[in-house]
């Protein structure tokens, strides 16, 4: 399989979310989900990760006639589900560029920004100071 024959048929689309980051490959099939090499199931256990991640799917009915497949790393579970789900948005409305509207109208499209704030110097933290001492 050459890899100008695989482009045609395939859309990609990159999440990203707090730290994590997604890369996403759909392709016209039957539906099957792999997120780094594992199932949907396997890989986010909890409903509402699930959930996040079939959003886009879901909404523009392509559930059973796409096969998507995932490579996600940095962050922590409910920010590689959000990357998968802008992932997945991005990748639709190449691979059927209709579902623009919809996607959009559903605020699939839209980049979450909120990111950790850097620490500064002189502080504990972003903001937080050093404890006061009176004695």
């Amino acid at each position: 399989m050459s890899a100008a024959g695989q482009a045609s048929n395939v859309s990609l689309g990159t999440g990203r979310r707090k730290t994590s980051v997604a890369r996403v490959r759909v392709r016209a099939g039957s539906g099957v989900i792999t997120i780094n090499k594992r199932t949907l199931e396997d890989f986010f256990p909890t409903e509402k990760e699930q959930r996040d991640v079939l959003e886009p799917l879901n909404t523009t009915g392509k559930r059973e006639t796409v096969d998507v497949t995932i490579l996600v790393n940095g962050g922590g579970p409910a920010g590689q589900a959000g990357a998968c789900k802008l992932g997945i948005a991005r990748a639709l409305m190449k691979f059927d560029t209709e579902l623009d509207q919809t996607l959009r109208q559903s605020g699939l499209l839209t980049r979450d920004g909120r990111m950790k704030e850097r620490k500064k110097y002189g502080l504990r933290g972003a903001r937080r100071g050093t404890q006061f001492s009176k004695r």
